[in-house]
This record gives C-alpha cells, sequence and structure tokens, in this order.
C-alpha cells in the first residue's frame, strides 16, 4: 500500500518535469533556429508548450506510438499473412531474407 502511495506523487513529479523539458525544448530550439533562419519573433515558454501541444494534436498522438504502434502493424500483418496460400508465404518470406530490407528475388540458376 505505501508504495501505491510513493507512486502517485513520484509520477507528478515526472510528468511535471517532463513538461518543463519539452517546454523548455521546444523554446529554446525556436528561439535559436527561427529568428535566424526565417526572421521570426522569439517565444516565451507558454508559447512553445502550446506550440508544441499543437504540433502533437495536428501530426501525432500522445499515444506512445504514432499511428497505432508495434502491435497494430504485427496484427495487420498476422491478418495479410493467414489470406495467403502456402506458396505465397514462401515467396513473401524468401523475399524478406535479407537483413537490410531490401527485396531480395529468389535467383533461378
Amino acid at each position: 500500500m505505501r508504495k501505491k502511495l510513493l507512486f502517485i506523487p513520484l509520477g507528478i513529479i515526472a510528468v511535471s518535469a517532463i513538461v518543463l523539458l519539452l517546454g523548455y525544448g521546444v523554446m529554446y530550439l525556436w528561439n535559436w533556429l527561427m529568428p535566424v533562419i526565417f526572421g521570426l519573433t522569439t517565444i516565451t515558454f507558454w508559447q512553445a508548450l502550446g506550440l508544441f501541444v499543437l504540433s502533437k494534436i495536428l501530426f501525432g498522438s500522445f499515444k506512445g506510438h504514432g499511428g497505432g504502434g508495434p502491435r497494430f502493424w504485427k496484427q495487420r500483418m498476422a491478418e495479410r499473412m493467414e489470406k495467403m496460400s502456402p506458396e505465397d508465404k514462401e515467396h513473401f518470406r524468401t523475399k524478406m531474407k535479407n537483413r537490410w530490407g531490401k527485396w531480395v528475388e529468389k535467383s533461378e540458376e
């Protein structure tokens, strides 16, 4: 019971630290790059935090992984593999053998 009570304040401190770091990080990067490159004005911490939240809403999610995460893709791939015939599965596996992600066709000699 004591351990659970300890996690609540530590969680609040961790979230606060992350928000502060993200806000100051965005502010620092903006104030370092944007005025020099594009001639824009500098921003405050709260503007930087708002910009970060806006960018997360527009371009990403607040979950750990954008686009559904690795489980989503793994499940989707498993569904596709189930629909394939044994020949198609073998053909797919031979193409994916190269570790660098290149499509390797089985050469017939």
